[in-house]
């Protein structure tokens, strides 16, 4: 990394901190940047309307019974006043220009002191042919899940590709509403990239006692618009009849802005572990970022890293540090808690008691080391989740 850890205040001391993206990641730099500095300018400049929520509450908003309008906590005026800052809403950004220390906002030149990206990701969109195709849904924010309960009134039937995290709480929310659930992946178990097969095994067949119907281990190979709703025409050549088709396959950073800047790319927008790019004086975060290597797109790396962001800005360089941070995975129908394992080892599987059989416990063990360095807990076997985190943590400070 060749970018400066302070911004050059000679020349820019009453330019603002300008961060680009309203979600979690943008936010939270903003408020703890303020709790550290009254006086700084902040201009936080979004693509939509800039209402805070909880991006996370959108897998089972169903459930809770709540209505889009209702997930929102705040508006941009409201963020604005807490957090003494301007929020412009519906802007478009145009490009960096790094050599200038500005962006080019809906045709306007707007000065920074110091850039954050907190740009997000798209949903990934399957490359499947068909007549339907162009229909499929993806919920990657408020205004796609606005659209999709729009949708959903007076529909019975729904598909989801890919039954990975987002997949699985979707479908869990969906069935537990009283809707008919297909959920159809590639992998022989859902969750595949986080549990163990053994452990997938057993979370796959308490989904399908929820009343998920799961099609592990069959693509999609075209969707086809049916006199109502949509029939998707599967690899091993059976169908299935749906209302509605969400995609929920992963999400793809947002780069292209910093690409277009000469900033470098790695996954995301490649970072050290102070956020710095490549650039001197602009920061990524969040979705759109891979921080030392790795790109995160969970609430609680989110939260870290804007902290000690927020802290840099404020002129003491602070490096990001990681704790242990579980992925909580909210299916009631079979709760699971997940550290993910990492580098080459193995799981070692505890088979649930009779009573509690879908209660599993597996610890990954990386080689050369006595110590779980992951873990993937299901149904009651999560409440040992305290006593296996202070087991990794203990003596690694």
């Amino acid at each position: 990394m060749n970018a400066s850890m302070k911004p050059d205040a000679q020349n820019r001391e009453h330019d603002p901190v300008v961060i680009i993206g309203t979600g979690l990641a943008g936010y939270t730099v903003a408020r703890e940047l303020r709790k550290l500095d009254r006086e700084v300018p902040i201009v936080l400049v979004t693509r939509d309307d800039g209402c805070f929520y909880s991006k996370p509450m959108l897998s089972n908003a169903l459930a809770m019974k709540k209505q889009p309008a209702a997930l929102a906590s705040f508006d941009a005026s409201t963020m604005a006043a807490q957090l003494g800052a301007t929020v412009r809403v519906q802007c478009h950004v145009e490009r960096i220009l790094p050599a200038a220390h500005e962006i080019v906002v809906s045709g306007e030149h707007l000065k920074y002191r110091s850039l954050v990206l907190a740009l997000g990701a798209d949903a990934r969109r399957p490359g499947v042919p068909g007549s339907g195709a162009a229909n499929i849904l993806s919920i990657n924010d408020l205004s796609d899940y606005a659209r999709f309960r729009h949708v959903l009134e007076g529909c019975k039937s729904v598909a989801i590709l890919g039954a990975g995290l987002i997949g699985c709480e979707f479908s869990n929310d969906l069935v537990a509403a009283g809707y008919v659930v297909s959920l159809i992946d590639p992998a022989a178990t859902p969750l595949s990239r986080l549990l163990p097969e053994k452990v997938g095994m057993a979370f796959a067949k308490e989904l399908l006692a929820s009343g998920i119907h799961f099609y592990p281990g069959r693509s999609v190979a075209t969707i086809e618009r049916a006199v109502t709703g949509y029939r998707l025409h599967l690899s091993d050549e059976t169908h299935i009849d749906a209302d509605i088709v969400i995609s929920a396959i992963g999400l793809a950073p947002r780069t292209a802005l910093a690409s277009a800047a000469g900033i470098q790319i790695d996954q995301g927008i490649r970072t050290d572990a102070w956020c710095r790019t490549s650039v001197e004086n602009i920061f990524a975060l969040g979705d759109c970022a891979a921080i030392d290597g790795k790109v995160q797109p969970y609430v609680l790396p989110i939260m870290h890293a804007a902290r000690a962001l927020a802290r840099t800005l404020f002129g003491e360089p602070t490096r990001v540090q990681f704790p242990i941070m579980p992925i909580i995975v909210k299916t009631p129908a079979i709760p699971a808690v997940i550290v993910p394992s990492g580098g080459a080892g193995e799981w070692l599987v505890e088979e649930g008691a009779a009573d509690q059989p879908s209660a599993l416990r597996a610890i990954f063990r990386s080689q050369g080391n006595d110590r779980p360095t992951g873990f993937a807990l299901l149904g009651a076997a999560t409440e040992g989740k305290a006593s296996l985190i202070k087991t990794m943590t203990v003596g690694t400070s």
